[in-house]
């Protein structure tokens, strides 16, 4: 990994060797502990202005062949961190830039976050009979269901968008739903004012 990347679409101070790309991957992902795709490494890294994309890729690969990094299994999606990886990140990690490192794993963190939710709240997209579709939406708590709801949409971007409107605040929809169940007026206002300073912050 001695060549040198391209600058396309890389912010200053990032990483412009697959070597650097390399310890960075296993710096991420042994600070999250946590299986992601390949892709969601990749993504991680070029959407964020650190790496170029054909370079990132090119790190990941070479990980894997080095056993840096591997499968979780035989359908080659989800990728961890082995104890050779660890390694590097233990030993070549302060060779990298503080800015670069607090970027990929605040990332890497936020994307966690991320398919937690997806994982305990799933939204399903289905056909709808007659046209247009219908969105179910499950909140859950991790063990059992707190609220399950379907809309119908007459589109798929109408579709997409209430899934991705959903998992930025599921909390707050629940808050709303609950309070509007149970006929609490200024509960219902405190879960809208939540929801409209949560926009906010965005």
């Amino acid at each position: 990994m001695n060549f040198d990347a391209f600058s396309e679409g890389i912010e200053p101070g990032g990483l412009r060797n697959t070597k650097d790309i390399g310890i960075l991957i296993c710096y991420m992902m042994t600070y999250i502990a946590h299986p992601f795709t390949k892709d969601d490494i990749v993504s991680i890294v070029q959407s964020n202005g650190i790496a170029n994309y054909f370079e990132t890729t090119a790190a990941v690969s070479e990980l894997i062949k080095c056993g840096n990094i591997r499968y979780t299994d035989n359908d080659g999606k989800m990728i961890e961190i082995t104890d050779a990886g660890k390694l590097i990140s233990q030993q070549l990690s302060s060779e990298l830039s503080v800015s670069v490192r607090q970027k990929a794993v605040t990332a890497i963190l936020k994307l966690a976050r991320q398919r937690k939710i997806e994982q305990e709240n799933p939204v399903v997209i289905t056909h709808a009979p007659g046209g247009g579709y219908n969105v179910n939406i499950r909140i859950t708590d991790g063990i059992r269901d707190l609220m399950s709801l379907t809309l119908f949409v007459p589109d798929r971007i109408a579709a997409n968008t209430v899934k991705n409107n959903f998992y930025e605040r599921p909390e707050k929809l629940y808050n709303i739903m609950l309070a509007a169940a149970v006929g609490e007026k200024n509960m219902v206002d405190i879960a809208v004012k939540e929801l409209e300073n949560g926009k906010q912050d965005q």
